[in-house]
């Protein structure tokens, strides 16, 4: 256990000043450089438990930290699952070791960018006062322009999550939304993220290029999009999800569909080829 020593008047700035904790926020790569961080089967997230062992205090620490700044510590990441979503997550999760203790109706959890957050606020923690030491030694090494850079990338990633959690949460199929995480998450850990062929994205425009004549693709874009839509909200009872595309120019909403359910491309075209030239599929490639 490293002993736990005074903060030093500079490291104050960290446990007083939520500017600056917003401005070191983004660098949990500092959490490993410190202690080897465990985290739940799932690699992304940690209980509260899981938390006070790493910092090596009592589990009553870090949640008096969580009830002082609930609010900062939930814009960073904290979330409370309980009711229908604990359920679910007990159930996702089945097989991979039960994170809960005893009968809990409730689990906080943690994900790095909240337990950096937790560091640079904890003041009774040897381990958390070597983080705000590594945290202020980079501060200090940094340019102003890589300090505002690292904040606005890190805030811009963190809202991009919050925003894929909650698409995650109305759309039952998930993996879109799992994959955007999971590229998301590596690309703030600094890390090359790794892609599941499964879960790379398709459009409709991509699945009829070279399909079609080029003079039909704007009619067989729209039969396209509305079959595989209809066969979409039949199979997961919700619609697909849509992101900015630019087409010809304008950015417009358009559907987004993984490789997974590329089977309800393939039987959306078997009915929408039937509307176009036999010998122009034919010529580029395409089938029937």
């Amino acid at each position: 256990m490293l002993p736990i020593m005074p903060d030093q008047p500079n490291e104050l700035v960290l446990t007083e000043s939520r500017t600056m904790r917003a401005q070191t926020a983004g660098r949990v790569d500092v959490l490993d450089k410190v202690k080897a961080l465990a985290l739940l089967p799932d690699g992304v997230h940690a209980t509260t438990e899981i938390v006070a062992a790493y910092f090596e205090v009592d589990v009553e620490a870090v949640k008096s930290i969580v009830r002082r700044h609930l609010a900062e510590l939930e814009e960073n990441g904290l979330r409370k699952l309980d009711g229908q979503e604990l359920r679910e997550y007990k159930l996702a999760t089945e097989g991979q070791g039960d994170p809960l203790s005893g009968r809990s109706k409730s689990l906080r959890l943690f994900t790095r960018r909240t337990i950096l957050n937790v560091g640079q606020l904890l003041t009774e923690s040897g381990v958390a006062r070597q983080v705000r030491t590594y945290l202020l030694d980079v501060e200090e090494a940094a340019t102003p322009e890589q300090k505002v850079t690292a904040v606005e990338k890190a805030t811009e990633a963190e809202a991009q999550l919050r925003a894929i959690e909650v698409l995650a949460r109305i759309d039952g199929n998930t993996s879109y939304a799992r994959s955007l995480s999971r590229h998301i998450a590596a690309r703030m850990l600094g890390e090359e993220p790794e892609l599941d062929p499964a879960d790379v994205t398709i459009t409709c425009d991509e699945y009829l290029d070279g399909r079609i004549a080029a003079g039909d693709m704007a009619s067989a874009r729209t039969r396209m999009g509305r079959t595989v839509a209809a066969l979409y909200r039949a199979r997961y009872g919700a619609d697909p999800q849509k992101i900015k595309r630019p087409i010809h120019g304008v950015h417009r909403d358009v559907a987004v569909y993984t490789h997974r359910d590329l089977d309800l491309f393939d039987t959306a075209w078997t009915e929408v080829s039937r509307h176009y030239n036999v010998q122009d599929r034919i010529a580029l490639g395409g089938a029937a």
